[in-house]
């Protein structure tokens, strides 16, 4: 207990500023503090609740009984309900045990960083916090006159928002309406964003990473966020506040909120239902009026106006009370939904700059432009003290990038069981979900497109007909996303299709569009872009897009939107296959190219998926057959792009590229196409010893790899440096990576369930993989057993790299007991910085004994010591073995092993090269060096800079060189 004891004390002897301002709160504030913060502490301290529990229970505030169930909950794995428990024990006893706690909070907050951001907030707004807690829950009463309109905006705000309206595939049920609680499924929200500047295609680039980001916000970084949480923890702009005792403190307010997310992740259904459980007296009270835009509709705003005629303009029955609602602007919350939809551009000038007075709007009631008007209240330029939510997609964000923004959240969508319980949802029968999920779990593309919940309704929508029609081949259900989206078309086709005259017609219309659309990033449209595709609205168009009524110039009126943008992208690159016209294929598969923001990925993708007879056929069906010439033209330009990037991935655009085109050619299917491109190559890059040049690569990607690496007769290399792929990623490529005989998978955070996969390729009978690269995943001695059993059978494995990991003096002993195994083939094996000890060695000097194939010993890097050093030379000095590099850099060595080193060394009729780089070898250590260079003479190189010789000494060392030819002393 002596540790705890002066731990406490330094709790105790504290003086930062975050220390002070906890001492200064009276117990009443430091109770409204707690209990504000209370939600975000649960999750700060999961990783230390068991600490703080110590600290408690060794001041005397908790007793045994008390600080066993935190613990046992905490061991159990239950951490969520083990700071739960801790919470309610401390906020139930006295002052003193609140105040212990927040003192072990500040001495434990460097190692745990939820918790830091939490003091860091207490730091920078000082003792106003408390305050904050106080007013934050303050209710100022409102005159009747506007509590009578307030509930009449609240009704007619629930009456809006209190249903959810989703596109079916029917004919008799075109739309589904359903109560929005009874469907709304809740969505992980975190902050802050990731990769705020993305260039690659949004729907596939939030798949990314998706269940290890899930896992890193329960364990650290990312903080879950709650939608009645959004603003609790801003402290933007003083303001007054009046505390109910008579005070008028200045405190911060004023909050603008923005929450990204990919295309159908949510974000407007996220809106409505804040808007819904606001309405309803469920969240946010001390916002007296919320106000929601659309920025699709604010386009229809082409004149200046003002705040007050845009909120009368969507809510005209407010008429007589809104010049009231300026007098407290921080009870006002504006809710923008679709920044990526505004047809304007929106400024932010830098804080330091002055802003041109034409940009800025000062006045609710001065005309100005809808985007200056959105800039000012983001600004707190304009009504200083309300508050801002705005969505946006991630590829948009760079836009706020100088915006005073307050909270930076994202959506994050469905991960694991919350996949499975959205088509539970879906299917009132339950046998047809679970044959539906299991046939998505089972693909691996499809699988990981399911965190965003329009992609899963389209699964649902899909492939619902296979598993409910008795007609339907169950072998013909869709494996690619394009044959997935084929069926999708052939269904709307088939309920919606009859009495058209023409559909084909139709859909090569629709089609001309929706590519206008991809080109111009628009996906709203409008009854003159309808007239100028010679598009009536009909029965058989409302079954591709979504009608949305919007308000024009006080009149309400129609405008479409796809159901979601890959329909609309899919959409526009079947129309390439129906147009008679040859040369529009041609020329758009030159163009596009060209762009690089990734706009038209997805549609590329679509373009070579239905030159593939398997996703074209259905829909063949209803419309005719695909032109012929297209089809042929499509496959030679997946061809040509194979073979144009197949070598050219030095640059991270190069592997880019190379990988989109991997996909091409999977969608495609063709696997006569695939064999000649890629039968012969003999190394794919998409890794480098820069994470900045690697290109990380999502699960999907990892899938279409694993395809194409089955097709390659001859492949070789494989390189995956730094591509982060993950146990997830790793677990999509495992049926393929034993063809590879170089697999480079350092630096992929694969950790110990990674190694386990890889056990299985190396167990593989047909297993060529002669090199492999492991460092910097992760690695725990945990998972070498397993690895050590498979060395001791696998007969192709020569090299095995396991640098930068934490596989410890355990770990080592099991890997040596396969070193031991005659049947082992290893040659170069690579051990650096893994924390080995002198207590390791007996261990692997015993494996050195026997073992008759080791040629490359890496040690670089680790704690071996003189001690380790002497042990290890008791192998080396013995005439069978056969090691001949051996490196020992930066091992605190001194002059007190160098020579029984030398003197085992001496001998060696093997040795070529040696690394005694950054040790701390003095001039004592030249004459037992000389006596190793003038006598092995094997020995090529010897490494020894970075040490503490004079420089007579090194002057000594370098004249060694002429000792014989072709020598080196590096230094």
């Amino acid at each position: 207990m002596a540790d705890e004891k002066q731990t406490i004390n330094r709790i105790e002897t504290d003086t930062d500023p975050v220390s002070q301002c906890l001492e200064n709160f009276s117990d009443g504030s430091l109770y409204k503090v707690t209990t504000f913060y209370r939600n975000r502490l649960e999750q700060a301290i999961e990783e230390a609740v068991k600490g703080v529990s110590l600290v408690l229970t060794y001041e005397g505030y908790f007793n045994g009984q008390e600080h066993q169930k935190v613990t046992e909950l905490a061991d159990n794995g239950e951490q969520a309900e083990s700071t739960k428990l801790l919470l309610n024990l401390v906020i139930e006893k006295d002052a003193g045990a609140r105040r212990m706690m927040w003192k072990s909070f500040v001495k434990m907050r460097n190692g745990v960083p939820k918790l830091d951001k939490i003091l860091a907030e207490i730091e920078q707004i000082g003792p106003s916090v408390a305050h904050y807690a106080d007013c934050r829950e303050e209710i100022t009463e409102l005159p009747k006159y506007l509590k009578d309109a307030q509930e009449q905006h609240k009704e007619i705000l629930r009456q809006r928002n209190e249903t959810l309206d989703l596109n079916t595939i029917l004919i008799k049920e075109k739309v589904k309406i359903s109560h929005l609680n009874a469907r709304y499924t809740e969505l992980t929200i975190i902050s802050p964003v990731r990769h705020r500047k993305l260039i690659e295609h949004e729907l596939i680039a939030r798949g990314r990473d998706h269940e290890e980001w899930r896992e890193m916000h329960l364990r650290r970084e990312l903080e879950k966020i709650r939608i009645d949480q959004l603003f609790r923890s801003c402290f933007s702009q003083d303001y007054q506040c009046h505390t109910g005792k008579g005070q008028v403190v200045q405190i911060h307010s004023g909050c603008s909120v923005v929450v990204s997310g990919v295309p159908g992740i949510g974000k407007t259904t996220l809106l409505q239902k804040i808007v819904y459980d606001w309405a309803s007296g469920n969240i946010y009270p001390h916002f007296q009026f919320v106000f929601s835009f659309k920025f699709h509709e604010l386009n229809t705003i082409n004149w200046k106006s003002t705040l007050k005629e845009m909120i009368l303009l969507f809510y005209p029955y407010l008429e007589k009370f809104v010049e009231d609602l300026w007098k407290n602007p921080a009870s006002l919350l504006f809710i923008f939904d679709g920044l990526d939809e505004f047809k304007d551009s929106i400024e932010f000038l830098d804080s330091q700059s002055d802003a041109a007075p034409q940009s800025i709007c000062m006045d609710p009631e001065i005309p100005c432009k809808v985007s200056d008007i959105v800039s000012s209240l983001i600004q707190k330029q304009l009504l200083p003290g309300c508050s801002v939510l705005l969505t946006s997609r991630p590829s948009e964000l760079q836009l706020l990038e100088k915006a005073d923004i307050s909270v930076w959240a994202e959506i994050l969508g469905f991960v694991g069981e919350e996949r499975k319980e959205y088509f539970q949802k879906c299917f009132g029968d339950q046998t047809v979900a679970a044959a539906v999920f299991k046939h998505v779990e089972e693909n691996e593309i499809l699988y990981t497109m399911c965190y965003n919940p329009s992609y899963c309704w389209i699964l649902c929508l899909s492939l619902g007909p296979f598993y409910t029609q008795g007609n339907r081949k169950q072998q013909q259900v869709p494996r690619t996303i394009t044959q997935l989206y084929s069926y999708y078309i052939y269904n709307l086709l088939k309920n919606h299709g009859r009495g058209i005259e023409n559909p084909r017609d139709v859909l090569l219309k629709i089609g001309e569009m929706a590519l206008t659309g991809v080109f111009e990033k628009q996906i709203v449209f409008r009854n003159e872009d309808l007239i100028k595709y010679n598009l009536q609205p009909s029965q058989f168009l409302s079954g591709f897009m979504l009608e949305i009524f919007e308000r024009n110039d006080s009149a309400r009126c129609v405008v479409y939107t796809f159901l979601h943008l890959t329909i609309q992208e899919f959409v526009a690159a079947l129309a390439q296959f129906l147009t008679p016209n040859l040369e529009d294929i041609q020329e758009l598969l030159n163009n596009v190219q060209s762009k690089e923001d990734g706009r038209f990925e997805i549609f590329l993708r679509f373009v070579a998926g239905l030159s593939s007879p398997q996703a074209a056929r259905p829909l063949e069906e209803l419309v005719g057959p695909f032109l012929h010439q297209t089809t042929c033209r499509v496959i030679d330009w997946v061809q040509e792009k194979v073979e144009k990037q197949i070598g050219n991935t030095g640059s991270k655009s190069g592997k880019r590229d190379l990988l989109n085109t991997l996909h091409y050619l999977f969608e495609s299917q063709n696997k006569a196409l695939a064999q000649t491109t890629l039968g012969s190559v003999e190394r794919l890059q998409f890794g480098d010893s820069d994470s900045q040049k690697a290109l990380q690569l999502s699960p999907i990607d990892c899938a279409v790899l694993s395809h194409a690496i089955g097709l390659c007769h001859t492949i070789k290399h494989l390189d995956l440096r730094n591509c982060y792929i993950q146990s997830e990623g790793l677990q999509r490529l495992e049926p393929s990576l034993h063809k590879c005989q170089v697999l480079r998978l350092e630096g992929n955070d694969l950790d110990d369930s990674g190694m386990q996969l890889l056990c299985l390729v190396l167990k593989h009978p047909k297993c060529k993989i002669e090199a492999l690269g492991l460092a910097d995943n992760g690695l725990t001695a945990s998972c070498t057993e397993n690895l050590s059993f498979v060395l001791s059978t696998n007969r192709s494995l020569k090299g095995l790299y396991l640098g930068y990991n934490n596989l410890g003096c355990s770990g080592v002993k099991h890997l040596s007991v396969a070193l031991k195994h005659l049947d082992c083939e290893i040659q170069k094996l690579a051990l650096n910085d893994n924390e080995l000890t002198d207590s390791c060695v007996k261990d692997l000097t015993s494996a050195l004994s026997t073992n008759r194939s080791l040629t490359e010993l890496n040690l670089n890097n680790n704690k071996l010591g003189d001690s380790g050093v002497i042990l290890l030379s008791d192998s080396l000095r013995k005439p069978d073995c056969k090691i001949q590099e051996l490196r020992l850099a930066d091992n605190a060595l001194t002059d007190s092993c160098i020579k029984v080193l030398a003197s085992a060394l001496s001998t060696s009729r093997s040795l070529t090269v040696l690394s005694l780089w950054s040790n701390s070898l003095t001039d004592q250590s030249i004459p037992a060096l000389s006596h190793l260079i003038l006598n092995c003479e094997s020995l090529q190189c010897i490494w020894i800079g970075e040490n503490s010789f004079t420089s007579n000494g090194e002057e000594q060392l370098h004249l060694l060189q002429k000792s014989r030819s072709g020598f080196r002393v590096e230094m």
